[in-house]
């Protein structure tokens, strides 16, 4: 074993990470999840019961969940087992399962913790049941996706589901303060470029400490600013992926915020989505259809606008084209609202679903044949232009239905002339008929 060391360039004593050598020793020293470790928390409470119930800690990485995990078996006199899904395979979840109903045998209880979770397929997942349902393991899966599109929905019902926080400015701060009680000195750091170091962590404690033990062992006599950190110290890739939780969230935030009329968080959220890589296509998708959703008649420009960011997007690219998305997003956002056209549309839908295959009333009927007229098909009918007003009031609704009103405008920008006339209209058809 020496020689393989060696051979590494490293001894056996070679010291661990800082993240390992300051990893909690208590569940009490768990920064950042008071909700759940607090001493109301369900978590707490398990454990001082010393009686626990299969769970899957879900959260950002960095948050504490094989940590939690860990101490959680510790504390409430379980046997801790491990296995990353990612590594382990059904030959090593059998020999779990059979070494924790060995011990089971023996009056010991398993905690058997199982990282990356959602990467095991569900055949996988389903194996797991029978061993839970025994309760030959107390099963703790972690996972950094939504459970509820990523696991069984047989699994989910026999575990609880807890939400880990990313960890805030005052969680980073308490780590920071106990890597430099630990290290017998502060960070070499300004005021400002301490709080830079706390954003290019992004709520992650492990890779907080990772960082602080690069600062470490830089060994530097003066105190570093924001601009030497960034020479030093590598900003990270915001956490983004593009196929799952966090790419629908981001998307429905920018949606929410421009209809909410908001264009400084709309904004924020493009260039959060733009900057963790995002396809400013699927963006441009979204706004085009925000524009035909929430704006719709109010101003009715908005439309034609969006469909022109999305075409100067495609004749510029990135970045220069962004910039027509970030102009498009303004404008959606500050521009008057109504979704009139849109619940117009739903309601016409629905009565088309319901009244199936009714003709339309036979004096608006193409008729081009000779038979088709002897059937009366347009005759009557009234051509508005000739009409006085250019509006005849004639019902072109089906005979056996009577007649709807779906599209109800809200007088929000253009929307408010268009109100007018329908009401004028709907005066006119009144008296005429």
């Amino acid at each position: 074993m020496a020689d393989l060391f060696e051979a590494a360039g490293l001894t056996p004593q070679a010291p661990s990470p800082l993240a390992d050598r300051l990893r909690p020793q208590r569940l009490d020293e768990v920064v950042g999840q008071d909700h759940l470790l607090g001493p109301q928390g369900p978590i707490r409470r398990m454990a001082e019961a010393r009686r626990l119930s299969s769970m899957i800690l879900w959260g950002p990485p960095g948050t504490g969940k094989t940590t939690i995990a860990r101490l959680l078996a510790k504390e409430a006199g379980y046997e801790f087992q491990q296995l990353s899904a990612v590594f382990s395979g059904v030959a090593d979840l059998k020999k779990a399962f059979e070494q924790a109903r060995v011990r089971r045998l023996a009056g010991q209880s398993t905690l058997l913790f199982v990282d990356e979770i959602h990467r095991f397929n569900r055949a996988q997942q389903d194996g797991f049941l029978p061993f839970v349902e025994e309760g030959i393991v107390t099963l703790v899966g972690a996972t950094t996706e939504n459970p509820s599109f990523e696991l069984n929905g047989a699994l989910l019902s026999r575990s609880q589901v807890f939400v880990l926080k990313r960890l805030d400015e005052a969680a980073l701060e308490t780590l920071l303060e106990k890597a430099e009680a630990f290290e017998g000195r502060a960070l070499p750091l300004e005021p400002e470029a301490r709080q830079a170091l706390t954003a290019l962590a992004d709520g992650d404690g492990r890779y907080l400490l990772t960082l602080s033990e690069t600062l470490f062992n830089i060994g530097t006599a003066k105190p570093l600013s924001t601009k030497d950190l960034g020479q030093v110290l590598q900003k990270r890739s915001p956490a983004y992926d593009k196929d799952r939780e966090e790419h629908y969230n981001l998307i429905s935030a920018l949606h929410k915020s421009i209809r909410g009329s908001d264009p400084d968080a709309a904004l924020y959220w493009l260039a959060r989505m733009l900057a963790g890589g995002e396809d400013p296509l699927f963006v441009a998708r979204r706004l085009i259809r925000a524009a035909a959703e929430d704006i719709g008649e109010a101003d009715p420009m908005s439309l034609v606008l969006a469909n022109a960011a999305k075409d100067t997007y495609d004749f510029l690219g990135s970045p220069e084209g962004e910039i027509a998305l970030a102009q498009l997003t303004v404008h959606l956002a500050c521009a008057p609202k109504s979704n009139a056209v849109y619940r117009a549309y739903g309601a016409a839908m629905k009565a088309a679903r319901e009244t199936g295959s009714l003709m339309p009333p036979a004096h608006i009927r193409n008729a081009p044949t000779k038979l088709m007229k002897d059937l009366g098909y347009g005759k009557g009918y009234a051509y508005d232009h000739d009409a006085a007003d250019g509006f005849s009031g004639q019902d072109y609704f089906p005979d056996e239905m009577d007649r709807q009103t779906f599209y109800a405008p809200k007088g929000e920008g253009s929307e408010a002339r268009i109100k007018e006339r329908l009401e004028r209209w709907a005066a006119l058809r009144k008296e005429r008929s």
